[in-house]
């Protein structure tokens, strides 16, 4: 498809004016998208606050069915959304057939979801009861890694909560989320969904409308500050998944060749662009030579191309900015470490970067102590468990982490003493709709997910009155 509009207000309608969006892989352009003005969010905000009444006032079985029927529509067009997934964002055709199958998971398990009136008391003096209201017009800013399914983190439980909803995709990859909202405006009744596009020049707008009475962002801790900051001003509430530098723990008692495959994949899983990723690797000293090579042999065997091959395993980095930065690491990683394997950019068009591991390198680099949010691995090496659980915990960032090992009481030690939101053992990224997802520390405010996250779409308001008579 070449064409591609804005939903406002039920319709597919142009932008003011355009902007392309390219494809990593050969930084040629994709397509020509639409890109809103201040005056179009504002016209899809006004639309969102229109639908409100009656959306809120709809069952929930009714907005149950249409969150399902959505699911259907992204199954149905399954195929054409993970190619054009794939030609704006880069990831390989699988991994992207992955994220809208995963999407349409999202949909369907958060649509299931219940909001039941509770009650607190009910005796001889009153009765309390206890609802979850909606708070209506919800702006989801959605970033540009993982664009369909963080999408999905957010809309299907708005939706169902009783919400309206304006999102904001990544300038960079916006073509999905375009394509999606075509496929489902005539599920929803006019005005409920609504999808605008930017240049990064709409967010602030966004964060302060005052009849946006909630954000849900997805993107960089920095970003988090300046979106916390713009929704005090009407004090909107907010839900930050944000930043993280997520440490893997290998304890003394693991099989190298066992772990490695788990640990590379938590590491790298596209590209490394992504804000649970194993940032950090501490591998204590008795297993560190053979950790390092297991973990050399398997990036010197991964395919990196284009993700529209066949066979690809990692593909470039989504933009020129992202690709920027990770160069940057490669610079800190020479100097403060030992690559051993990878360290460069790929001398091709497109944002490629090798896979890149770095051995004897410590705290104080640039690598270690800030997120890459790429493919670039630094393996750290400890000998004292009590030491490296204060060295994992020493970051701003909270978000995710892993512990290794043969024992899995020990593990589990070593976890409850982590400071994360999410600690896996013996594996990293696992994640579904059921489980609660939220950070710890600079990694974000509030949770996503289950019914945990539902709420958070919601306003407790609580009755109190007598018994009944």
């Amino acid at each position: 498809m070449s064409d591609y509009n804005l939903l406002i207000d039920g319709k597919m309608v142009p932008g003011d004016q355009t902007m392309p969006v390219l494809n990593p892989a050969t930084e040629e352009v994709l397509a020509q998208c639409p890109r809103a003005s201040k005056k179009q969010l504002d016209k899809a905000v006004a639309a969102a606050k229109s639908a409100y009444p009656a959306w809120s006032g709809t069952p929930i079985e009714e907005r149950r069915k249409l969150v399902v029927r959505m699911a259907d529509a992204i199954e149905a067009n399954a195929n054409d959304l993970a190619r054009l997934l794939t030609s704006e964002q880069g990831k390989p055709l699988a991994d992207a057939t992955a994220e809208v199958m995963g999407m349409a998971g999202f949909f369907r398990y958060l649509g299931s979801l219940e909001l039941p009136m509770r009650v607190i008391e009910n005796s001889g003096d009153r009765k309390v009861e206890a609802y979850r209201r909606p708070l209506g017009v919800v702006g989801a800013i959605i970033p540009w890694n993982y664009p369909l399914l963080i999408l999905s983190f957010k809309l299907p439980s708005a939706l169902l909560a009783g919400n309206t909803l304006v999102v904001k995709p990544a300038p960079t990859t916006p073509l999905s989320t375009l394509r999606f909202a075509e496929l489902v405006k005539d599920i929803l009744p006019r005005g409920v969904l609504n999808v605008i596009t930017d240049a990064n020049d709409l967010g602030d707008h966004m964060t302060k409308h005052p009849d946006i009475r909630k954000i849900s962002f997805t993107g960089s801790s920095a970003t988090g500050q300046k979106v916390m900051a713009s929704a005090s001003q009407t004090l909107k509430r907010i839900t930050l998944e944000l930043g993280g530098n997520d440490a893997g723990i290998v304890l003394d008692d693991v099989d190298p060749k066992k772990v490695a495959p788990g640990i590379f994949e938590g590491a790298f899983q596209n590209s490394g662009q992504v804000c649970l990723a194993i940032k950090r690797l501490y591998v204590h000293e008795s297993v560190y030579d053979e950790i390092c090579n297991e973990l050399v042999a398997i990036a010197k065997n991964t395919v990196v191309d284009d993700g529209s091959k066949q066979g690809t395993k990692l593909g470039p980095l989504q933009n020129k900015m992202q690709y920027e930065k990770v160069k940057a690491f490669l610079d800190d990683a020479r100097k403060n470490g030992n690559v051993i394997a990878g360290g460069s950019a790929m001398d091709r068009p497109g944002y490629f970067i090798e896979p890149t591991i770095v051995r004897d390198i410590q705290e104080g680099s640039k690598l270690v102590d800030e997120e890459q949010f790429g493919p670039v691995l630094p393996v750290i090496k400890y000998s004292d468990k009590d030491d490296v659980i204060r060295r994992a915990n020493a970051t701003t960032y909270g978000l995710g982490a892993s512990v290794w090992s043969s024992d899995i009481d020990r593990a589990h030690d070593v976890a409850t003493r982590i400071e994360a939101g999410t600690v896996w053992i013996n594996k990293h990224l696992d994640m579904a709709p059921h489980i609660p997802f939220g950070g710890a520390k600079q990694s974000g405010i509030g949770t996503e997910f289950a019914e945990e996250g539902l709420a958070e779409f919601t306003q407790l308001q609580i009755i109190n009155g007598p018994p009944a008579a």
